[in-house]
């Protein structure tokens, strides 16, 4: 089992960047996929990102490439995701998930920390 925290989110202007954490906490860290879920207002939850469980393989959703970036830091047991210009349809709730030796193309995930706010003004 792995409990995730997201942090790093706040209000930044369009054309800005943010780094998003997801500090997790549990045993075997780099056993897991991880991936970035945002939800806005109103919206379902998007898949925005993904990394498999050592970190060589990404996949970023179609509307984010180019703009985003997802790695992770398996000594630290932290996933990450770099956004830069940034607009404001990206303002949502921006949340972690991880499942254990996960396919890439998955998009169910056990376990979610309990997202942050990414808001972006124009």
């Amino acid at each position: 089992q792995v409990q995730l925290v997201e942090s790093g989110g706040g209000l930044v202007q369009a054309g800005g960047s943010l780094r998003l954490s997801c500090a997790a906490s549990g045993r075997d860290f780099s056993t897991y996929t991880m991936a970035w879920f945002r939800q806005a207002p109103g919206k379902e939850r998007e898949f925005v990102a993904a990394i498999s469980w050592s970190g060589g393989v990404t996949s970023i959703a179609d509307s984010k490439k180019g703009r985003f970036t997802v790695s992770r830091d398996n000594a630290k047991t932290t996933l990450y995701l770099q956004m830069s210009s940034l607009k404001p349809e990206d303002t949502a709730v921006y949340s972690c998930a991880a499942r254990q030796w996960a396919p890439l193309h998955s998009r169910n995930y056990p376990y979610w920390g309990q997202g942050t706010q990414v808001t972006v003004s124009s």
